[in-house]
């Protein structure tokens, strides 16, 4: 049996070569060819002549690539490509490793202070010896050679899509000094940082990447994707203040379609506060969504690229779930799970949805960032609040949340929540400990395992949660307990989050409604299932 870390070989890499050869979006990310005759490698969208197929090595990971001596394309940006979010439920190891990759890829992990490895195999609880060992037994490089094309490639999207100072540029991906930077850049890829600058900046439009007081970068994700489906599910949440959703005008013949999601946001960063906005537009014939950002965010800007791509859940591999749930759910190969910029604020909004509809919960969002949100100065209309800190809210009273409507059950259990992430001791992002963090969410009052789950399923990032206990979801199952939806779900770990997104979305069957009582944390009791969180 081929070992993991091997190139791709065998009939598995005249796939990949077909693949390639149509130039399939569906594998962006799941594969990389390096070429021998040119030293360098690609993604399987790349436009560039065809290579031949005795010239082509397949790798599964960049870091692969790179660290056997190939260059990324600065044509087609191996940087671009959506992340590889592979999930497995029975080998430890394999989990372990998957896990240290998902918290490498948080910008946060990339402070050059710290050694990288050493921090990450603390935080797993385990040793950086282990760590080592199981990480190159799964990927074929080291963490810190990991880490290190993932800083780079990172530089190398600001660099190519920014007009971000040289310095910035620098720190914000992780690296403490420029020297380091453009020792680093030089030594992996023999090109200086500035060369490239210079060709970006020769290429169409490249020199409009940074105007005004806004910056834009492109982000890849693999199709099918239902941008309506997930534009209509943010356009329903909005809170007043925040977040505006809408169809955008026609820009150019390429981006006809567009859907503008907007909104604030806030970002925790070395101790510091980075308060900005962001803007997302879909450009569905490139398989792109393009992300314009505030200046005020640049020193910040790969965490707000990593939460933006969370969001709209950018690094799904529909193929991989599509093999899983299409025969249960024929009607949702495009459905993505909604994500979410900030943990804490999910947490917030899953709380005051519990037992009321969407219309409700957004009615008591908008009324907590009026009354507790920071006012921010924007250019976009619509946006001048960012969304309650968790400092704020663990200060508020439970008479001003009462005036705001709020019952004593919900205040109880936002202040609680509130207390744990201001003081540091409950993490809510896609790099927590998820079993950990379930547990600790329904020790709290007033959270029970639904809201839970749900936080699981859209902050944590955690493909495999399931609120068992959801009426509607029941309903859709055609089940009347929670016991007997968990084992309807079976079949589809690790992906039983998507299957309960579509299972919501699912055209309601005729069948008896379930006997059982509605969990004391669902969000609506008898809305239809469109209507859900």
């Amino acid at each position: 049996m081929p070992d993991a870390t091997d190139p791709i070989a065998g009939p598995e890499s005249d796939a990949c070569y077909l693949a390639m050869k149509a130039h399939d979006a569906r594998f962006d990310g799941s594969f990389f060819t390096a070429v021998t005759s040119t030293g360098i490698y690609c993604r399987p969208v790349c436009r560039v002549r065809l290579p031949r197929r005795e010239n082509c090595v397949f790798f599964r990971h960049a870091a692969q690539a790179e660290a056997e001596g190939y260059r990324p394309c600065l044509r087609c940006r191996p940087e671009l490509a959506p992340r590889a979010a592979s999930w497995s439920t029975e080998d430890a190891s394999r989990i372990l490793a998957l896990q240290a990759a998902r918290l490498i890829d948080e910008p946060d992990a990339w402070r050059d202070e710290v050694p990288g490895a050493a921090r990450i195999a603390e935080r797993l609880g385990v040793s950086d010896r282990h760590l080592r060992r199981i990480f190159e037994a799964q990927f074929g490089v080291s963490p810190l050679q990991y880490l290190q094309t993932r800083r780079l490639l990172t530089a190398k999207q600001l660099i190519a899509d920014t007009r971000l100072p040289m310095a910035e540029v620098a720190l914000a991906s992780g690296f403490a000094s420029v020297r380091r930077f453009n020792a680093a850049f030089a030594a992996h890829y023999g090109l200086n940082p500035g060369a490239l600058r210079r060709a970006g900046v020769a290429e169409a439009g490249a020199g409009e990447a940074h105007a005004g007081r806004s910056i834009e970068v492109r982000l890849g994700y693999r199709p099918p994707y239902d941008v309506q489906a997930m534009h209509a599910f943010f356009a329903r949440r909005t809170l007043q203040g925040v977040e505006v959703a809408k169809v955008a005008e026609v820009a150019t013949g390429h981006t006809h379609g567009l859907h503008d999601y907007t909104r604030t946001l806030h970002v925790m960063h070395g101790g510091r506060s980075h308060a900005g906005w962001l803007r997302l537009r879909f450009d569905s014939m490139r398989e792109q969504v393009r992300l314009t950002v505030s200046d005020s965010l640049a020193g910040v800007l790969p965490t707000v690229i990593s939460r933006a791509r969370a969001l709209l859940d950018l690094d799904a591999e529909p193929m991989a779930i599509n093999a899983v749930l299409h025969d249960a759910f024929p009607h949702g190969d495009g459905m993505r799970v909604p994500g979410t910029v900030d943990g804490f604020e999910l947490a917030v909004r899953a709380v005051l949805g519990q037992q009321v509809t969407v219309a409700a919960a957004r009615t008591f969002g908008s009324r907590l960032v009026a009354a507790f949100g920071e006012a921010i100065d924007t250019p976009l209309a619509g946006l001048d609040r960012l969304f309650p800190t968790p400092t704020a809210l663990a200060a508020a009273s439970g008479e001003a949340l009462g005036q705001l409507g709020i019952v004593r059950q919900r205040q109880a259990a936002l202040q609680a929540l509130a207390r744990e992430v201001a003081d540091g001791r409950l993490m809510l992002h896609a790099g927590a400990d998820v079993p950990a963090t379930l547990a600790a969410l329904q020790a709290l009052p007033g959270i029970g395992d639904w809201t839970a789950q749900y936080i699981a399923m859209r902050a944590l990032r955690w493909p495999d949660a399931f609120p068992s206990g959801d009426i509607a979801l029941q309903k859709a199952l055609g089940v009347r307990t929670a016991r007997a939806a968990v084992e309807a779900s079976l079949a589809w770990r690790p992906w039983r989050g998507y299957a309960v997104l579509r299972a919501w979305h699912a055209p309601t069957p005729t069948l008896p409604a379930p006997e059982t009582h509605t969990p004391s944390d669902t969000l609506l009791t008898r809305a239809p299932a469109p209507d859900l969180p």
